[in-house]
């Protein structure tokens, strides 16, 4: 897909330019809203269970379909908007968000819940295809990576506040009242990308289904999108049952405080690698890799010391923190200029299989071997995704980004 740019920022040699962060910012709130919609009903099942007549368990599915939405649609929604202007699709994707955050709230019916979950799921599937290629539109090569760290910067911020937020609003009032915070901070953003995002035209396509199958057979594809599916896999077995996990550690009541810890790491590692991605892409995905190696290791064999438990979820912040700038930037590059909307939709779709994946596998885990397991499993999981990331030297996590300086 060709890379537009506005004038003010199309060639390097007009010297250093500012990114756009009014604009940028309100992509990091899209970020934040698609992140939050998806978990926020992870702090609001008991009295969604009550209120909706259903078991803890079936609430909880909310999450699962939200997932499912995204991972069927994101590649043939992508593929049949690719002409689309991108402003235009932002602003549905969002609207898709109000409407459905909005049933949610209002709806007494577990089936019509569900359903809007669903179209939730795929408001996000379309969201994630489409941002990180907005903030890179938006940016010269070299602060390409900067721009996606700050969009994406929304996902930690959502994850260590959003969610206790919501939480905290759904006990003190109720949890249709989070979801209608949820409807009006979608309908102020909508103002907002109407007022300071800037439109860029879509590209037509030769065929259907042509783009996907032209992106998986340019070097460097594969490679980041297998990274994406096994450790994001991996992270999401821990994290999913993480409360779980401590709870057999009999820390089970400082669960807030552990995830408050790993979310401000994780803000730290997105700003670390918004500000080193540009040089050191390939640096920062071994290290961040490496960091979730080192933290399970810990909590797999050193679990009973508290100290060394926070210690750990530390490492696993600051590796995990970055994860998503970097794979999205790595598919971006990878892409290119013809595939790059095509590799990040197909990273979207991955990456919400894995999350869904990781919440059974997870389950499976607990069931046949208990909640010491997860952190073996990360390890294991981990080590196949470091070979590929050192392998991909050439292609997929090079030395240096292309069209980049030093």
């Amino acid at each position: 897909m060709t890379t537009y740019a506005p004038a003010e920022v199309r060639t390097e040699e007009a010297g250093p330019q500012k990114l756009p962060l009014l604009a940028l910012l309100a992509l990091a709130t899209a970020v934040f809203i698609t992140s939050l919609t998806e978990t926020l009903p992870a702090g609001l099942l008991p009295a969604m269970s009550a209120d909706l007549g259903v078991s803890e368990s079936a609430a909880g599915q909310t999450v699962t379909i939200y997932a499912i939405g995204t991972a069927l649609t994101a590649i043939p929604l992508t593929a049949a908007t690719a002409a689309w202007r991108r402003k235009r699709l932002l602003l549905l994707a969002m609207t898709g968000f109000a409407l459905a955050n909005t049933v949610t709230a209002v709806s007494t019916s577990y089936a019509l819940t569900m359903g809007a979950r669903f179209v939730a799921g795929v408001a996000a599937g379309l969201a994630w295809a489409l941002l990180a290629g907005f903030a890179r539109k938006m940016a010269p090569v070299r602060l390409q990576g900067k721009a996606i760290a700050i969009a994406m910067a929304g996902i930690p911020v959502a994850l260590s506040l959003g969610v206790p937020a919501g939480t905290f609003l759904g006990k003190a009032v109720s949890w249709q009242v989070a979801f209608l915070v949820m409807t009006g901070l979608t309908v102020i953003l909508l103002g907002w990308i109407l007022a300071a995002v800037p439109e860029y035209p879509g590209q037509k396509q030769e065929g259907e289904g042509a783009p996907m199958l032209s992106a998986l057979k340019v070097p460097g594809v594969l490679p980041v999108l297998f990274v994406t599916l096994v450790l994001v896999l991996a992270h999401t077995i821990l994290y999913t049952f993480i409360s779980i996990f401590l709870a057999e550690l009999g820390m089970g009541d400082s669960t807030d405080l552990v995830l408050l810890v790993f979310g401000i790491a994780s803000l730290v590692s997105i700003w670390v690698v918004g500000a080193q991605i540009n040089r050191r892409l390939r640096t920062l995905t071994v290290v961040s890799v490496l960091l979730m190696a080192v933290a399970a290791a810990a909590l797999a064999l050193l679990s009973g010391n508290t100290v060394v438990i926070y210690a750990a979820v530390t490492l696993w912040g600051l590796g995990w923190g970055g994860v998503p700038t970097l794979l999205q930037t790595a598919a971006g590059d990878a892409g290119g200029e013809k595939a790059a909307d095509a590799a990040q939709a197909m990273l979207v779709t991955l990456w919400n299989v894995a999350m869904a994946a990781g919440g059974l596998v997870g389950g499976l885990l607990l069931g046949v071997f208990g909640s010491g397991s997860f952190p073996w499993s990360v390890l294991i999981l981990i080590v196949p995704v470091l070979a590929v990331v050192v392998g991909a030297r050439a292609h997929g996590f090079p030395a240096r980004r292309a069209g980049t300086h030093g």
